[in-house]
């Protein structure tokens, strides 16, 4: 995996990275999430019909946040971003807060993120620990039943696309981690790098796009990053 001695690296975790800290995904095999339709917990429709279903679901989420910790994977990115000379940019389709507990700051949340809240009156981005409810006030402009998780629901744009797809355009190394492939537009971002840079996966099972990938590695996300990292900042 030859790189520059300063090259920029672009990486992106998926729930794989997570789930090896306990965090639960929510969505089962036949793909509902907690015996609900998508439809009805992660759409914009959804949170406007029934928005008392959709702040319990992610109270829900929020809460179990509290019970689950940074593992090697996490704590091995941090290091990476900490101590390669070049430039490091985490994007992660996650919505916990695991990566920036184990000390990522260069990182971005494309789907949001289940500790903040957001406010569709004055759309103020608040920190939020507790639950939140149909007459919780917004803290700047105190209207009501205004606060809505800050997270990337279906048929909403993900967050900070311009910047990522312009890392991507300039990486020497993109490096996919826990990820399925099959959520767009992220499982696209390993056809936006340029031809020259190197392209890997690491995965417990083979992704959707793995066939995009110059290389691949299959195993747990704990084993494989912290080897990975070990190896790159060896060069």
């Amino acid at each position: 995996m030859p790189m520059p001695p300063s090259g920029s690296i672009v990486l992106l975790t998926g729930a794989g990275i997570s789930a090896e800290s306990g965090v639960r995904t929510f969505r089962d095999a036949g793909g509902l999430w907690e015996g609900h339709r998508l439809e009805e917990v992660a759409t914009p429709e959804g949170f406007a019909a029934n928005p008392g279903l959709v702040q319990t679901f992610y109270n829900a989420r929020r809460a179990q946040l509290k019970e689950v910790q940074p593992n090697a994977a996490h704590a091995a990115l941090a290091r990476l971003e900490a101590e390669w000379p070049g430039r490091v940019l985490l994007v992660t389709q996650n919505v916990d807060d695991l990566h920036d507990r184990a000390g990522s700051r260069n990182l971005i949340h494309m789907h949001g993120e289940l500790r903040k809240a957001r406010c569709t009156n004055c759309q103020t981005i608040h920190p939020w620990e507790g639950a939140l409810t149909e007459a919780t006030p917004c803290p700047r402009c105190e209207r009501k039943a205004r606060l809505r998780p800050h997270i990337v629901w279906f048929g909403e744009m993900p967050l900070e696309m311009p910047r990522i797809f312009e890392a991507l355009e300039g990486a020497d190394l993109f490096a996919a981690i826990g990820t399925s492939g099959v959520v767009y537009p992220a499982a696209g971002f390993v056809e936006a790098v340029g031809p020259t840079c190197h392209t890997v996966e690491l995965n417990l099972e083979p992704s959707a796009v793995i066939s995009a990938f110059k290389e691949h590695r299959q195993g747990k996300a704990t084993e494989l990053v912290p080897a990975f990292v070990d190896a790159l900042l060896a060069q």
